[in-house]
């Protein structure tokens, strides 16, 4: 076998090699899909990335019902958390106090439920019954050292459930 056979040969193998080892089932790929409820495309299921500084929900709007919101902080750096609020008001006019914290008692709005604290890569899921109508998915951090209110920043959006 002559020397450019020789290469031809090993750079087949080497193909086949990562084709199989991609193929093969296990390891971290098929942990990480299986670890998630929403990969599998459930009903009322709705994956939201929390980053600086948004609120990304994979989709805007969810039939009423049994609703699971799969949460993920993709960062990159900060702490979240994820509130579900049902109102009619407009996202970023939210009753907030002096810090840019929004007040969840606040009049014209219902705190449905909230996840607490989700670190960076972190994810959480909150499962909630939801009735048809208006609600914010928001960020209410705020940090004292470095003086944000992750609501103020901009991680707020409208979210739709529908009848």
């Amino acid at each position: 076998m002559n020397a450019r056979s020789m290469w031809r040969t090993l750079a087949a193998m080497s193909i086949v090699a990562v084709a199989l080892s991609a193929c093969s089932t296990g390891g971290a790929s098929q942990a990480a899909v299986s670890a998630s409820p929403s990969a599998a495309g459930a009903p009322g299921t709705v994956d939201v990335k929390l980053q600086e500084w948004a609120v990304v929900p994979a989709s805007t709007s969810v039939a009423a019902g049994e609703v699971t919101f799969h949460v993920t902080n993709t960062g990159p750096a900060d702490t979240h958390e994820f509130v579900v609020i049902k109102t009619d008001l407009d996202p970023g006019a939210l009753p907030a106090d002096d810090t840019g914290k929004v007040s969840e008692g606040g009049t014209g709005m219902e705190v449905k439920g909230e996840i607490e604290d989700i670190t960076l890569n972190e994810s959480q899921d909150l499962k909630l019954t939801l009735d048809a109508g208006k609600y914010v998915l928001l960020c209410n951090i705020y940090d004292e050292t470095e003086k944000e209110a992750h609501y103020k920043m901009g991680m707020r959006i409208a979210f739709n459930v529908t009848s």
